[in-house]
């Protein structure tokens, strides 16, 4: 199930894709990008972190509709940055979050669940 979005969708239509991928995906990962072509730094460093524990993962590009998404992620959040990544329906940060967790040794674990 990979979102491809076109800029003409509305704030609800974002909104329930963002609810939908956090509901229904152990590890879903907000990302400018895809998880084959990132298109910025943060974006795949999220991906490469994520992706040493976790084969199977949900990716949703955010670019073709930005501001919805950022409006659409904020209230699950409390955070407007991207990436963000979320753990059965859980938000658990962007890439800096990700990074910490993976020198303290505690992302495997966060990753499963």
């Amino acid at each position: 199930m990979t979102f491809q979005p076109g800029a003409d969708l509305s704030a609800d239509e974002v909104q329930a894709r963002v609810d939908e991928a956090i509901e229904s995906n152990d590890v879903v990962l907000f990302m400018k990008g895809n998880r084959l072509m990132p298109q910025c730094g943060y974006s795949q460093r999220a991906v490469n972190l994520i992706a040493q524990y976790v084969e199977e993962f949900e990716t949703v590009d955010v670019l073709p509709a930005l501001d919805q998404y950022r409006g659409a992620l904020e209230p699950h959040s409390g955070w407007e940055t991207i990436p963000q990544t979320y753990v059965d329906g859980e938000f658990v940060g962007g890439s800096d979050i990700l990074a910490e967790l993976d020198e303290r040794g505690e992302l495997e674990e966060t990753l499963q669940g």
